[in-house]
Order: C-alpha cells, then sequence, then structure tokens
C-alpha cells in the first residue's frame, strides 16, 4: 500500500526502491529492522549498476513502516544488522516517517483519550482491531511477546531509545484524526529528537486518519488545519509555503528529501 511512487517521485529524479520485510508470521522483531537495514546495505552494493547516489539514501515509512524506518535509522549500525552485504553501511541521510507507532506501551491509552476531528476511514476497514497489550495484537505478535508484561521488548522496540544528537534529520507527519496510532506516538519521537538538537520537522493535519499516503490523490483531500512543529536545528528545511495550501501532500515530502539527499 503506497502511493504511485514513478509519478511522484521516479519521475522527478529520485530512486525509489520499496523494501519488502519479514512479517510476525514468519519471524518476529527484530528480523523486520534486519530486513530494512540489510535492504540499506543491498542499496549501496548495486549503486554502481543501477547509477545511485550511495552517498545519499533515505527512508520513508508510513504506519508499520515508519515504525521501522525510524528504528533502523537510530540504532547503532551493528544492532539489528543482519548477516549480508556487510561491506557497506546501513547509515541514511533523511528519515520520512508518516503516522508510525513509538512506544507500544502507551497506544492504548492514547486511544482511550482520542476525539476525531474526521471520519478515520483507514481505521474502520482495520477489523476486529485488539488493544496493544492484548497477547494476540499486531504489536505483540510483531514482538513475539505480549506488550503488557514485556517493558524489555516494548524498550527495544522504542526508536526513542536510541536517540541521541546527530541522528539524520526527520520529517515526522500525523493526522489529528488517526484512530490507530494517535499522534502522541509522533510526539513522542518528535520531543526526543528536539531535545538532543536534532534536526526535525513535525507536521499534524486536523482531518486526515491513519493511512492518508496511501491514497495517490491526496494532493486533492482537504485536511483541515495543518500545525508544523519544527526543532531549533531544522532550518535547512523550510516547509512554510507548503502548509499554507491544499496540494501540500506529496510536494512536501519531495521538498524534503530533495533538501537532504539531492541539494546538499
Amino acid at each position: 500500500m503506497a502511493p504511485d511512487l514513478s509519478r511522484f517521485f521516479a519521475e522527478r529524479g529520485f530512486a525509489m526502491v520499496s523494501i519488502d520485510y519479514r512479517l510476525s508470521d514468519e519471524a518476529v522483531f527484530p528480523a523486520p529492522i534486519e530486513d530494512v537495514k540489510t535492504a540499506i546495505r543491498w542499496i549501496r552494493s548495486v549503486a554502481d549498476t543501477f547509477a545511485l547516489d550511495s552517498d545519499h539514501v533515505g527512508l520513508w515509512g508510513s504506519s508499520a513502516g515508519g515504525h521501522l524506518a525510524a528504528v533502523a535509522a537510530l540504532s547503532p549500525a551493528e544492532q539489528f544488522q543482519g548477516s549480508e552485504h556487510l561491506g557497506h553501511s546501513s547509515t541514511v541521510q533523511a528519515v520520512v516517517d508518516s503516522y508510525g507507532p513509538v512506544d507500544f506501551s502507551l497506544i492504548d491509552k492514547e486511544r482511550e483519550q482520542f476525539t476525531a476531528a474526521a471520519v478515520d476511514v483507514e481505521g474502520i476497514v482495520v477489523p476486529d482491531l485488539l488493544p496493544a497489550g492484548h497477547p494476540e495484537s499486531f504489536e505483540s505478535r510483531f514482538l513475539g511477546v505480549p506488550v503488557d508484561g514485556s517493558p524489555g521488548q516494548v524498550k527495544l522496540a522504542n526508536p526513542v531509545t536510541y536517540v541521541q544528537r546527530g541522528a539524520p534529520p526527520f520529517l515526522i507527519l500525523h493526522g489529528l484524526s488517526d484512530g490507530l496510532i494517535p499522534w502522541g506516538q509522533s510526539r513522542l519521537l518528535f520531543e526526543a529528537l528536539q531535545a538532543a538538537e536534532n534536526e526535525v520537522t513535525m507536521l499534524t493535519f486536523e482531518r486526515l486518519g491513519h493511512g492518508f499516503f496511501n491514497n495517490s490523490k491526496l494532493d486533492f483531500v482537504d485536511p483541515g488545519t495543518v500545525t508544523m512543529f519544527r526543532s531549533t536545528a531544522s532550518q535547512a528545511f523550510d516547509c512554510g509555503a507548503r502548509v499554507d495550501r491544499i496540494g501540500f501532500g506529496f510536494d512536501l515530502v519531495e521538498d524534503f528529501l530533495r533538501t537532504h539527499l539531492i541539494k546538499s
């Protein structure tokens, strides 16, 4: 589930690689993180073959993919590294995290306090959503152990655990009408990155729910009030002109990636 990557990005000079990773019915955490880091190293291993710029690699993930992108980008290189293409680096130069979960132990509390400004269409189509703390929830199945009663594993899967100064620039995007992953999850990551003096910009969208980047017609959707939060280190990326109009969506991501992957 993704937008038209050819139309929005590949035609504008970006090589887009859609990463596959093992799901919880095949392998549990940290296997998916290992898969993301292995894919980054593979990209660098074939950079000459495909005329890629291996010095400027970014990650963009939405929902579970946003979580994987954040953990892969922030955790030490030797952690969750896997076993393939070890002669190449898994570091990245930019990260876009769209409505990804952060601290699994807080999701249920945030859902209980959640009030939406608009209908979360993506949330409606998710069948039988269990509390994150339930042993059979998506989050517990991802970890391989119940979220409730497993604080050590929850901490290892929390990208905030690995935040330190010198992280790659982050763009965090979240809908305030997201009933699956409430926007407070993104706020946790923003605040941790900001406190460590990293470059991070977060935007929230009043009327957008979960999964809004799956919609290739997002630029024709009214997001409602857009609120921007920026760390003092975020001067390189100026998105002010984008948030003042409808039609911001994919251009916003492109501007961020272009700033840190092409203009640098």
